[in-house]
């Protein structure tokens, strides 16, 4: 079994929630780092135009294509895929960079049929893509999955209860993941940020209320600085590559000192 990571220039990334934040920094990272083929999906064909024209000038020869997705369809997830490894002829990396609209919020003041939605549009996008890109990483006997989870996996947060569970649904899945695929010289790893600055989350939960109070007061702990995107594709970029070839199963927490998780 071939044990080493493919070179980046010889990889070709699929990712999901590219079309902003963290998806979209870590694409034009990638692509500067010498990945020529990529693949965006997210829900709105605006943005994701727009992305992908941006990867697209980020430098010469690169082969990058956008597809609209609903990422909560799991029958949407699996046709988009094959559009990616039918565009990509492989898929070496896939990060998943799906952030569901949602506000933390103290659990009794939280509807009781919200909880369903906040965990099935939080934890089951990933999943879906995960499992969706597995076969075909099997086949070739390689691949990196990235899955971006949050800090509020590990850390009992308040506000934070349904959609902890739903980070730590996320973070064992992957990590399961790993344990399983490894034998086909597959990867997977979690990433578990706290507030990312410059992003439509962080822009949403510092609006009011209880999750402003709640991140502005994170923001301090922050002592390293509060992580923005570019921050979370520097390791994004390191886990797609030759250099974490034995890494795998793991939650890496980029988070600037907020927590020590």
């Amino acid at each position: 079994m071939n044990t080493e990571a493919p070179v980046l220039s010889s990889s070709a990334a699929l990712i999901a929630g590219g079309s902003s934040g963290v998806g979209l920094s870590s694409a034009l990272k990638l692509v500067d780092a010498g990945v020529r083929r990529i693949v965006l999906t997210s829900r709105s064909p605006e943005r994701g135009q727009a992305a992908v024209e941006a990867v697209r000038a980020r430098s010469e020869g690169v082969e990058a294509e956008f597809f609209p997705v609903d990422a909560n369809d799991p029958s949407a997830v699996t046709e988009v895929v094959e559009q990616a490894h039918g565009f990509l002829g492989s898929i070496d990396v896939y990060l998943g960079s799906i952030a569901a609209a949602y506000r933390p919020e103290l659990l009794f003041r939280t509807p009781l049929e919200d909880m369903s939605n906040i965990l099935s549009q939080q934890a089951l996008p990933p999943m879906y893509f995960t499992l969706a890109v597995l076969p075909y990483m099997r086949e070739q006997k390689s691949g990196s999955i990235i899955n971006i989870a949050s800090d509020a996996a590990k850390v009992a947060t308040p506000g934070e209860s349904v959609l902890g569970a739903a980070m730590a649904a996320i973070v064992m899945f992957t990590r399961t993941v790993a344990v399983e695929a490894k034998r086909d010289g597959i990867r997977a790893n979690a990433i578990t940020p706290s507030l990312i600055a410059n992003t439509a989350t962080a822009e949403r939960v510092l609006s009011d209320g209880f999750s402003k109070k709640l991140f502005e007061k994170a923001a301090q702990s922050a002592q390293l600085g509060v992580a923005e995107p570019e921050d979370l594709s520097e390791l994004v970029m390191f886990l797609a590559g030759p250099g974490s070839a034995k890494l795998t199963g793991q939650a890496i927490s980029v988070n600037g000192g907020i927590s020590a998780a």
